[in-house]
């Protein structure tokens, strides 16, 4: 790894921890939260796979 793998790795796992505090805040049940989870999952791989079945790249 180079030092750029290096501080783009902490800077994400910093922005995990920001949202995840922002989130915890709301202090939602865990179905709840597990059921916007899928539907955030839902929502972008069918983003994905409309871009994989026109041919968009970036």
């Amino acid at each position: 790894m180079n030092d750029a793998t290096v501080i783009s790795l902490i800077a994400m796992v910093g922005w995990l921890i920001v949202v995840s505090a922002g989130f915890a805040s709301y202090r939602l049940s865990w179905g709840k939260t597990v059921q916007l989870a899928l539907v955030w999952v839902a929502i972008f791989g069918g983003l994905f796979l409309l871009a994989r079945l026109l041919g968009l790249t970036l």
